[in-house]
């Protein structure tokens, strides 16, 4: 269940949006929250851009070095690698509660990465709903604008505002996470310079030869040329075991790297396919894990008549 409260009860979750506007602001509200969480003896995660990570490293005075600290331009940059990390983090403590802030939104975000972090907070709801852990994702109002704040309402059960006093926790109006995920499940396609070809179960390895030589070609070397090989590999497998057994594969130079889109008759049934953590007990999702390990950015369009996936690898 998700609760309503601004602490996750026993067996609970809680998952809410803080809306600040300045640093004071936001280092009045989260340092609070990490504080309360460790005199609880919970176990605290905090995932934000690096110049906030600085400043409540500073804040928190000696109380850091308790902390899980983890800059999440670096974690985060592909979105579909952040629930994962947050699994295994509360994996590590199952004893209890825990306490997470999570900032998957930030000023100069990529536009292109966006629709990817809005369904990634939908996701959220669903990925954690049985933890007992509560969820704090600020938002700077301010930088991000409305659009951003009306996502944020509707993939977020309470809502706070930063120096609110006291609790501050109320429910969101506008709180709709399906129709949140669905609104950003845009359409993708390639642009008419992409390099395009057809594969089956006898040419996949053809289809990632293609794509690791367009990207070595637009630059990108060494172990960056085996992710795109395995990212590649992986999706199109997707394809034959899934999606009507062939499939399409286009690539392209985007500025600083390459994006391969693979196109195919298959649909996307488990929204967290590739976002739970590896585990020897579960089959399938493994592939997908990979390739969101391994890419900058993954992004998916679900149709009637099949399923499209955007793999950005940079250099």
């Amino acid at each position: 269940m998700v609760t309503t409260g601004s602490r996750a009860a026993e067996g609970t979750f809680s998952h809410r949006a803080l809306f600040y506007r300045d640093e004071i602001g936001y280092v009045s509200s989260t340092v609070p929250f990490v504080l309360d969480g460790l005199d609880r003896g919970e176990p605290v995660v905090v995932a934000v851009p690096a110049r906030r990570l600085r400043r409540l490293e500073d804040a928190l005075g000696a109380a850091a070095e308790k902390v899980r600290l983890v800059d999440i331009e670096e974690l985060g940059r592909n979105p579909g690698r952040i629930i994962p990390a947050l699994h295994t983090f509360l994996d590590e403590h199952p004893s209890g509660p825990a306490r997470v802030i999570g900032e998957p939104v930030w000023s100069g975000r990529a536009e292109e990465e966006y629709p990817a972090c809005v369904q990634h907070e939908a996701m959220v709801n669903l990925a954690f709903v049985c933890r007992p852990a509560t969820f704090m994702c600020p938002y700077d109002v301010d930088a991000l604008g409305p659009g951003v704040v009306r996502d944020a309402e509707a993939t977020h059960p309470l809502l706070m505002e930063a120096d609110a006093g006291g609790d501050g926790a109320r429910p969101s109006p506008r709180y709709s996470p399906e129709l949140a995920y669905d609104r950003y499940n845009e359409p993708l396609s390639a642009p008419p310079e992409a390099f395009v070809v057809p594969f089956d179960v006898e040419t996949l390895s053809k289809a990632r030869r293609v794509a690791t030589e367009f990207a070595a070609r637009a630059g990108i070397e060494g172990d960056r040329l085996d992710d795109v090989a395995l990212a590649v590999g992986e999706v199109c497998a997707n394809s034959v075991r899934h999606g009507g057994g062939h499939g399409e594969l286009a690539v392209w130079g985007n500025g600083d790297g390459v994006v391969c889109q693979v196109s195919d008759e298959g649909r996307l049934t488990d929204r967290l396919a590739g976002r739970r953590p590896v585990s020897k007990y579960r089959h399938g999702g493994r592939g997908l894990f990979l390739v969101n390990q391994v890419a900058d950015l993954v992004r998916t369009h679900v149709a009637p008549d099949g399923l499209t996936t955007h793999i950005h690898v940079r250099r």
